[in-house]
């Protein structure tokens, strides 16, 4: 018989290895494979017990004080952050609550490859979707990353509410940083104009293995950040 898991459980299982991960995938099937983003970010994170070596590098290359002593506290793959205007929750391929200087850092990780950050904001907004109020859900996501009045017809749908989750982590864990972090294991930065056309919005100049100076967003400091992974865990 099929497990059954409750809605939205606040149980998390310890993952042993890699393959833990795949059972919490929409599609374990599907989105488990071989030099796509969910396989290699699982074992790249799993291997390291902690921060990768690709993200320790730029945190301690940052000219940013907070990133230089950083603690992962503890790391939770596919960790849902639900939003209002629909079923379905930001789906955050790695949460991190890490803590430095003494304070707690929400950190919302993008694993990608080659994969899309998905669709513009004006194609997502004319896809009809019956299970998501998409006129409600927007309007939450651009008030709560600080956005409103913006033109967001050609940002990429994923990269703001998954900048949303880091914010709405910070304040339930009372964290007074946030990152938005894309670890991505393309190793000729796909997709990265996107990302840069996003941070745009807030007058930041995005840095390929680098973390942008911080925006503060109702009172918490909020950075982005692109990390490029290491290539051999593409093979596994």
């Amino acid at each position: 018989m099929p497990k059954k898991f409750a809605k939205n459980s606040k149980i998390y299982i310890l993952a042993s290895k890699p393959e833990d991960w795949r059972e919490l995938l929409a599609n374990p099937i599907k989105h488990w494979r071989t030099g796509y983003s969910a396989k290699t970010l699982a074992y790249c994170w799993q291997q390291a017990n902690g921060f990768p070596e690709s993200i320790r590098r730029v945190f301690k290359n940052a000219n940013l004080s907070i990133f230089k002593e950083i603690e992962l506290l503890i790391a939770l793959p596919e960790y849902k952050v639900p939003l209002p205007g629909g079923l379905r929750a930001s789906q955050n391929d790695i949460f991190v609550l890490a803590k430095a200087d003494n304070k707690l850092v929400a950190i919302a990780v993008e694993g990608k490859v080659s994969e899309d950050f998905g669709p513009l904001i004006s194609d997502w907004l004319n896809t009809k979707d019956k299970k998501t109020n998409k006129p409600e859900r927007i309007d939450f996501l651009v008030k709560k990353i600080n956005i409103e009045g913006k033109n967001i017809q050609d940002i990429r749908y994923q990269l703001i509410h998954r900048t949303a989750s880091s914010i709405m982590e910070a304040e339930r864990f009372n964290a007074k940083h946030a990152l938005m972090l894309i670890h991505s294991f393309s190793q000729t930065y796909e997709h990265f104009d996107d990302f840069a056309k996003f941070i745009s919005l807030y007058d930041l100049k995005a840095e390929k293995d680098g973390i942008s100076e911080p925006i503060v967003i109702n009172g918490i400091n909020l950075y982005f950040g692109w990390v490029r992974g290491e290539a051999k865990f593409l093979t596994l």
